[in-house]
């Protein structure tokens, strides 16, 4: 009691009437500050900055122009492979000897392009309508390669044409090598079917990868050219890898998106 008595004693002496009063001490004032110029800073920043997205898609590097699926038009036994997996061959061109019970007969090319795929082999015996190859449509060895990438339908939207895009080439390690550099042509209007893909690419199992999440819409990215380099294309890297590119190559692009205020996000 006696410690209470003197504490209430010394808040009533008349001696500290008269003493100013200490509202904020000078830390209080300079966080305060500090506070207020962060709190302007972002807002400028708000207003004037800009923040950069991307979109990830997966894709395959072709020359732009599709396949297609050479079928068996006859029935019978191979009897001879007249073409190799890789060369480019004219319309046209002789792609097996069949031995049916007419005689023997020549399976040709149906339109110019790099043979892909040859399933059918000396011995195989072919059912009239089987598939025996795939075949790229190409009109010279040495036309450009495009890289289409299928980008999920629903975030398709904010895609655009001249976008730059970054692509992950599945024959050049990207820690090595690199990203090869492009930027987007075009956009698909539409979806498309899994069966839609298999048919411009060639290959069922592709439809399928690219459309296991839903049709997609494809988007065409040219690729830079360059002079500098092997394989004819521009690289995040100086050189880029020491070898060509070959069309039907796996790839994963990222393609970066329209940069936006982020005050943007904030209004309605």
């Amino acid at each position: 009691m006696q410690f209470r008595q003197q504490a209430l004693a010394k808040a009533q002496s008349a001696e500290d009437i008269d003493l100013p009063v200490r509202y904020a001490r000078p830390q209080g004032w300079l966080a305060l500050a500090v506070t207020l110029v962060v709190m302007a800073g972002a807002a400028v920043w708000a207003v004037t900055g800009t923040v950069s997205t991307t979109l990830q898609a997966d894709g395959i590097l072709t020359h732009g122009q599709g396949s297609y699926v050479l079928q068996s038009p006859i029935a019978g036994q191979v009897t001879a492979v007249l073409a190799r997996e890789g060369s480019t061959l004219p319309a046209g061109a002789p792609l097996l000897k069949v031995r049916t019970t007419g005689g023997t007969t020549v399976v040709r090319t149906i339109a110019a392009g790099r043979l892909t795929t040859l399933s059918a082999s000396i011995g195989s015996v072919l059912n009239t309508g089987a598939n025996v190859a795939s075949v790229e449509r190409v009109r010279r060895s040495d036309d450009p390669l495009v890289a289409t990438l299928y980008v999920p339908a629903d975030r398709a939207a904010p895609v655009r044409p001249g976008a730059s895009v970054d692509l992950s080439v599945q024959s050049a390690p990207t820690q090595t090598y690199g990203v090869l550099r492009g930027e987007v042509r075009a956009v698909g209007r539409t979806a498309q079917s899994r069966q839609q893909i298999a048919s411009y690419l060639g290959n069922e199992q592709l439809g399928e990868e690219f459309s296991e999440h839903g049709p997609p819409v494809a988007v065409q990215v040219r690729l830079d050219r360059s002079s500098a380099t092997r394989s004819g294309y521009r690289w995040s890297s100086p050189e880029g890898p020491p070898f060509p590119l070959g069309s039907m190559t796996l790839t994963g692009g990222t393609i970066h998106l329209d940069a936006h205020h982020p005050i943007d996000w904030l209004l309605p």
